[in-house]
């Protein structure tokens, strides 16, 4: 009998499952049922670290054997989270309002062992510099893309790397939706070693 515990994604997002596919985990996706307001004055990394550990402690509360993972990424423009548009119209007003700026995709990444009490969350952020965006470029990139489930209206995986000056980051997989480096290094503390199961 193997000794090696489940893992579980806290998340519908196939962007995160596509992610995690790369590691060569067995994994299943629950999905984690979590009031996801942001509290009034929370900074937007505050608010992506708090939720990514409520989406892998609201899983791992069902699966207590389970290694749970959670995330979570909101964008935040000087201070101001800016989540997903969810319609066209709030996806051109969020690229209108990013055009020539830089903002902070704050990606938070939670791994919870119920069985073992192990809880940790780390934070990826990437820095994005967004060109100066014509109104028709806009246009034509949503209607494309229709990215209204991302947070920032805006899929660097894809064509949206075109409305894009630069992108910093020390994990690259971060403004993806899951910061695989710190995905692997709290798994690693959780008992689950990606390159040793």
């Amino acid at each position: 009998m193997s000794t090696t515990p489940s893992l579980i994604l806290g998340s519908t997002s196939r962007y995160r499952r596509e992610l995690l596919q790369r590691l060569r985990l067995p994994f299943e996706a629950v999905s984690p049922q979590v009031d996801e307001t942001p509290l009034p004055g929370e900074a937007p990394a505050a608010l992506a670290l708090r939720l990514a550990l409520a989406k892998a402690q609201a899983v791992a509360a069902l699966h207590p054997r389970a290694v749970v993972i959670g995330s979570d990424q909101v964008a935040d423009l000087e201070g101001q989270p800016i989540g997903k548009p969810g319609t066209h119209e709030r996806a051109v007003a969020q690229l209108r309002q990013l055009s020539g700026r830089r903002a902070v995709f704050q990606t938070a990444v939670a791994v919870v062992r119920a069985s073992t009490g192990f809880a940790e969350v780390l934070l990826a952020p990437v820095t994005v510099r967004f060109r100066s965006l014509h109104n028709a470029e806009i246009e034509r990139y949503l209607r494309l893309e229709q990215p209204y489930d991302c947070a920032g209206s805006a899929k660097s995986e894809t064509l949206g790397i075109a409305l894009l000056e630069s992108i910093e980051s020390d994990d690259p997989t971060a403004l993806v939706g899951l910061p695989l480096i710190r995905t692997c290094q709290l798994l690693r503390r959780a008992g689950l070693d990606p390159l040793m199961s």
